[in-house]
């Protein structure tokens, strides 16, 4: 019997010993002289850059090509693509802007300031940059409540992404999505998008 405590004593001095030469960090353990990012911080150096790259693509976009949408015409003759229903460059600004809004309510469960229907109706390339950066601010806040303890709790959630920490990644990839199209329409108005410059 005493052979058993003692043999439970040394492990729980090694176990100790060990965990004493590492910092605690949220629920994960890094080893001690290491570094380790919140999900916050790490998340916002994901939407930040997609708020760059969005945001140098619609200024670019001259306010007379808001209403740009690719059709058959801008196509080589003969092309089969169908573009009825094809979102304006000024639609791409609104969804990515309402987008914003509604995923990351998701991740807060803060209700935004501005009503979606107005962004829907909004056509000027002024009022568009002005929304598209609110959407970003309020954005930004929601990441900021993102912590260790959070992140990866489960929420109701969008598109089958259930963490608030999933949620706001599938946000930035859904922005990318848009940025692409988006720069391709630039291309077809002359615009060289400024990541290309």
């Amino acid at each position: 019997m005493r052979l058993r405590i003692f043999a439970v004593l040394v492990v729980g001095l090694i176990c100790s010993a060990a965990v004493g030469q590492m910092k605690h960090c949220g629920m994960a353990m890094v080893p001690a002289g290491e570094r380790m990012a919140t999900p916050a911080a790490a998340l916002n150096k994901m939407l930040s850059l997609y708020e760059e790259e969005l945001t140098g693509v619609v200024k670019a976009m001259p306010a007379d090509k808001f209403n740009f949408a690719p059709n058959a015409a801008t196509f080589a003759p003969g092309s089969t693509e169908k573009f009825d229903g094809v979102r304006t460059f000024a639609q791409q600004v609104q969804h990515l802007t309402q987008g914003n809004y509604f995923f990351f309510m998701n991740v807060t469960s803060v209700k935004p300031d501005i009503d979606m229907k107005t962004v829907g109706s909004m056509t000027s390339k002024e009022e568009l940059v002005k929304a598209l950066a609110g959407s970003f601010v309020y954005a930004h806040e929601a990441v900021d409540t993102i912590t260790p303890g959070n992140a990866f709790v489960l929420i109701k959630g969008v598109d089958g992404m259930d963490t608030r920490a999933t949620v706001a990644a599938f946000a930035v990839a859904h922005g990318f999505d848009h940025y692409g199209q988006m720069v391709e329409y630039l291309r077809m108005n002359g615009v060289v998008p400024p990541g290309s410059k």
